[in-house]
């Protein structure tokens, strides 16, 4: 296959070969397109204890949104290149472990869609349906590939880009205790958000107290960051969220780990505020098109994800007990669901 054809993924090819026995590297599927073939990989590096902690960084679902993947391989990048020289690292990964897929979606990439080559939106593809109704198109639809957010057939598998991301967070992620999965993208908006289920319900997440916990180290630690934690049921619902079905499916085969799902949402209306031409092009709706805009993106966002690795691998410091949990929970409704009484529930026990 002629990698050239897409640089992120000739990247990380790259940054395989200079990992080296560092890492581990699944082949998940292969998208063809034309007379090129496209891998979908699953990088994986760190702890091979099934009780260790584990993280996932996760990009290029939206294949217009470019700037989701480059995200997840700069971090990449930065992780392999200090494997040479950091030992505070390799204690880290003695302890850790961490799943890489930056390019989920290399069709779409490839030809500039957000959808998948079969005009699937891998973030609607999954076997869940709204509780509740959901806006028309965005929310997911079956009437045409042809309109943006298209599901997919009903009753048919899942798109194999999908499946290869369930099978990997399923794989690394959801067997181990504690996780937490880290999904990048771009989106209209004039800040920088990370996202917590549901998607499909406006309805609490049985670990609120722990998404609670997790926000308050990071509002503590990270001082004056851009980041607004808030659930995705604030703006929108929608059918087929990937990220809901993985979290439900955690809690049917392993009632006892928790699982975590964020999704990063960067703020493209800040780019396109300061360059209003970028308007006129796919890519600059939903990317930096300019150069030192996009270092100061990767940069940013570098530090966000590498904080994350580091409260997963320490959770057991942080994590609410059973004293805390109730405190956490009733915080986090006051917070994010000021609509629902603030009382003790059931829900706010250790699941």
């Amino acid at each position: 296959m002629p990698h050239s054809v897409l640089p992120e993924l000739e990247e990380l090819h790259r940054l395989i070969e200079l990992g080296g026995q560092h890492l581990d590297t699944q082949m998940m599927c292969k998208v063809q397109m034309g007379s090129h073939e496209f891998d979908v990989l699953s990088i994986t590096m760190g702890s091979t204890d099934p009780q260790a902690p584990a993280i996932g960084f996760f990009g290029g679902v939206h294949g217009l949104e470019r700037i989701g993947a480059e995200v997840v391989l700069a971090y990449l990048g930065s992780i392999v290149h200090r494997l040479k020289w950091d030992s505070l690292l390799h204690a880290l990964l003695s302890e850790l472990r961490m799943v890489f897929m930056p390019l989920v979606n290399p069709g779409g990439l490839w030809q500039g869609t957000r959808a998948n080559p079969h005009g699937v939106d891998l973030m609607r593809n999954a076997p869940i349906e709204a509780q509740e109704d959901v806006p028309f198109l965005i929310g997911g639809q079956r009437l045409s590939a042809a309109l943006p957010w298209y599901r997919g057939p009903e009753g048919t598998p899942m798109q194999e880009e999908s499946y290869a991301l369930c099978q990997s967070v399923e794989q690394h992620l959801l067997c181990s205790p504690f996780s937490v999965a880290i999904d990048c993208h771009s989106g209209f908006g004039v800040q920088d958000r990370i996202w917590f289920p549901f998607a499909h319900t406006a309805v609490p997440i049985t670990h609120l107290a722990e998404i609670h916990a997790l926000h308050r180290i990071f509002d503590q630690t990270q001082l004056h960051h851009p980041y607004v934690f808030e659930p995705q049921s604030v703006h929108y619902l929608t059918h087929g969220d990937l990220w809901d079905h993985l979290y439900l499916l955690g809690r049917e085969r392993h009632p006892e780990h928790v699982f975590l799902p964020l999704t990063l949402e960067m703020g493209s209306w800040v780019w396109v505020k300061k360059n209003p031409r970028q308007l006129f092009t796919r890519h600059g709706i939903f990317n930096p098109l300019i150069a030192h805009r996009q270092q100061r993106v990767l940069r940013r966002h570098i530090v966000m994800l590498d904080f994350m690795a580091r409260a997963v691998a320490s959770h057991a410091r942080w994590q609410p007990d059973e004293h805390e949990r109730d405190l956490h929970y009733r915080q986090a409704l006051a917070r994010w669901y000021p609509e629902i009484p603030r009382r003790k529930t059931s829900k706010a026990k250790k699941p």
